[in-house]
Order: structure tokens, then C-alpha cells, then sequence
């Protein structure tokens, strides 16, 4: 298994490998920029050279041929980066979600198993799983999720995710969390007779789910119609 700094370098490698010149030269400078970290600016509000590089991303990682169009996966990878490089804290990262584009968001949230944060940064798990933005919401339920919310939050990001149609296998964890939740269970119940009877068709996830908890076989589920999901 590889240790968060090996993932990091394999994650470094592989993002230059995917970039054009120019990104992989601004990336060089950005990483520079992060690895000072945080420092004081004449106005509190402003912005550290890195967090501009951290906004700037989508502009500057571009693909490596012509037309070196813009890689919005290369992007993600890079703030990932530059949150890591700069060990970013819990107010840093909270600054950059509240005031972030959606995929600064999702930067962030998948930057957040690799910070020693603790549980300080998990309102930002909380706020993007009360989006119906399945980028947030897949990008929500990593590993530090799986470490710091409590079962009834855990609980609902999973019906969150089948609600969304976010597939349960970007839950870190599920199957130690789900072994045996007889609430999970009930819950998952619920929403099954809630589907069926609305004539919705009912998730292969949700089975999925379900069984994990080892209490309900998905066979006993209710059956109804199999033509309509969520809207």
C-alpha cells in the first residue's frame, strides 16, 4: 500500500506527464510558491500568490498537443498539489471552498484526506453533500469522510448518493461502516417502499448497499415499476 506522500508523487508524475510545456513550467512555480506557504499580505483579505495559482489552474493546465486546450482533470490534480505542498489549515481551506468555483470545491474536498486537519474541515464535507452536484457530493464521500462524520451524517450521504445516482463505490469505506447498521438498513428500506411506491425504479446500488449491511436481503425489497429514476 502506498504511504499519502508516495500517492502524491505518483499523483505529481502523472500530472506533468499530461501537461503541456508552458503547464508543466507553470506548475514548477506554483508548487515553488505553495511549499512557502502561507504568508502575511499588506491587506488581510488578499489572497497568497499560491491560492491565485490555486484559482488560476483551469486556465494554465492545458494538454500537452495542439490546440493545448484546457484539461479541467489536470486542473483538479494540480490544486490538489498546491493545497498539499502548502499543508493548507482548516481556515485556508474553508476560505478557498466558500469563495471557489465548483471545481475548486471538488479540489479541495479531495485534498482533505491528505491534510492533518482533523476534524475541523468536515462542515465542507456537510455543505457539499447538501448540493445536488454529483462532482461534489462523489468528491464528499472520500476517506475523510469516512474518518470524521458520525453515523447519522455518514448514514445520509449514503442516501444521498443513491438519490444523486453518485455510484457507492466512490464511498470510502463502506463496507466496514455498513457491516451491520440495522439503521442503515431501515433507512435504505424506507427509501426502497418510498421509490416503489412513487413507480420509480429502484438503484442496483441501493442492493448493493443494503446487502452489505448483512440484515436484509436485497431479494425482499419491494418490486414496482422499472421506468422511471430520479429527476
Amino acid at each position: 500500500m502506498l504511504t499519502p506522500e508516495q500517492r502524491l508523487t505518483r499523483l505529481h508524475d502523472s500530472l506533468r506527464a499530461r501537461l503541456s510545456t508552458p503547464a508543466r513550467t507553470w506548475l514548477t512555480s506554483a508548487l515553488a510558491e505553495a511549499a512557502q506557504g502561507d504568508r502575511p499580505t499588506p491587506a488581510a483579505d488578499s489572497p497568497t500568490p499560491w491560492e491565485m495559482r490555486f484559482a488560476s489552474a483551469g486556465r494554465y493546465c492545458t494538454r500537452p498537443d495542439p490546440p493545448y486546450e484546457p484539461d479541467p482533470e489536470a486542473a483538479e490534480a494540480a490544486r490538489v498539489l498546491l493545497l498539499c505542498t502548502a499543508r493548507a489549515d482548516a481556515p485556508t481551506v474553508t476560505r478557498l471552498s466558500l469563495h471557489g468555483t465548483a471545481a475548486e470545491r471538488c479540489a479541495v474536498l479531495l485534498a482533505l484526506p491528505h491534510l492533518a486537519l482533523g476534524p475541523a474541515a468536515k462542515h465542507l464535507v456537510e455543505d457539499a453533500l447538501r448540493t445536488n452536484d454529483t462532482r461534489l457530493v462523489a468528491a464528499a464521500v472520500g476517506p475523510y469522510a469516512a474518518r470524521h462524520l458520525d453515523a447519522h451524517a455518514w448514514r445520509h450521504a449514503i442516501l444521498k448518493c443513491l438519490f444523486t445516482g453518485v455510484p457507492v463505490a466512490a464511498v470510502a469505506g463502506l463496507a466496514q461502516r455498513a457491516r451491520g447498521d440495522t439503521e442503515l438498513a431501515r433507512m435504505l428500506g424506507d427509501y426502497a417502499r418510498e421509490r416503489t411506491a412513487a413507480g420509480r425504479a429502484l438503484p442496483d446500488d441501493l442492493h448493493r448497499v443494503l446487502a452489505l449491511t448483512a440484515l436484509t436481503p436485497a431479494h425482499h425489497l419491494p418490486n414496482g415499476p422499472q421506468a422511471s429514476t430520479e429527476p
